[in-house]
């Protein structure tokens, strides 16, 4: 003899979160026609509570995100010397920092332009930040142009030129093109046409290869990407929210 189905008080109790004595369900167990009332008592359960399809849907989120930060902390800490010692991206904030940030951009990335007087600020007003800049143009010829231009000069003048037009890059309105950057340069004191030249070189152009592989073992395909000690942030976030950020790794320890 079928026993009779008791299951369905108890699942339905379940979904509402309430606490329900263990119970045997076995769904092969139920006729054609227990399914059916099974289903439809489903559907007006949910009907009725909404919110429990939203929890779920939040509950499914957080899952995959705590997944996906424990693949970036797993992958960062595979590549650590490419990402914080590479020998040829800009370091700049407090070298000696407790707190780490690298930051992967693009100078025609309109969220890379927001995120700059952010990050200035956030990397001043600490103190205790070190800042390492990813050349990573994927956007358009002027991006490539740029970051190219950018490496070039750091190779002919240095850091402090390279912060220079850097920061005069990640401004610049007008499309980036050789004549515009060549002019670009001049105008800061610097030969225009030695940077363009070097900016060709195979020196160059090898870096930033190597910015795309690091990326791509990374899983990056967007800019800004931040790396924070050993977490990564996807995009653009405000300054409050990276103060957080940092906050919370110092809390960490």
């Amino acid at each position: 003899m079928r026993k009779p189905l008791l299951a369905l008080p108890a699942t339905l109790a379940l979904l509402a979160g309430l606490s329900q004595p263990a119970m045997a369900f076995d769904p092969a167990a139920m006729t054609d026609s227990e399914k059916t009332a099974f289903g439809i008592a489903i559907r007006d359960y949910l009907l009725s509570h909404p919110e429990v399809v939203m929890e779920a849907v939040q509950a499914l989120r957080d899952k995959e995100y705590a997944a996906q930060s424990d693949r970036d902390t797993q992958m960062i800490a595979s590549l650590e010397d490419q990402l914080f010692d590479d020998g040829y991206s800009w370091v700049g904030g407090n070298p000696e920092g407790d707190v780490t940030i690298v930051e992967f951009m693009d100078y025609r990335c309109g969220y890379c332009r927001q995120a700059f007087s952010e990050v200035e600020e956030l990397v001043a007003s600490d103190g205790n930040i070190r800042l390492i800049v990813k050349e990573y143009p994927i956007l358009t010829e002027g991006s490539t142009l740029s970051s190219q231009f950018a490496i070039a000069a750091k190779l002919i003048y240095g850091d402090d030129a390279y912060k220079t037009l850097h920061d005069a890059l990640i401004t610049m309105r007008a499309d980036a093109t050789p004549e515009t950057l060549v002019d670009l340069a001049n105008t800061l004191g610097f030969d225009g046409a030695s940077i363009a030249t070097r900016a060709q070189s195979f020196e160059v152009s090898d870096m930033i290869g190597r910015n795309h592989d690091l990326a791509r073992q990374l899983q990056i395909s967007g800019t800004p990407t931040f790396i924070l000690n050993g977490t990564m942030q996807r995009g653009y976030e405000p300054l409050d929210s990276m103060r957080a950020r940092v906050a919370a790794l110092r809390a960490e320890g």
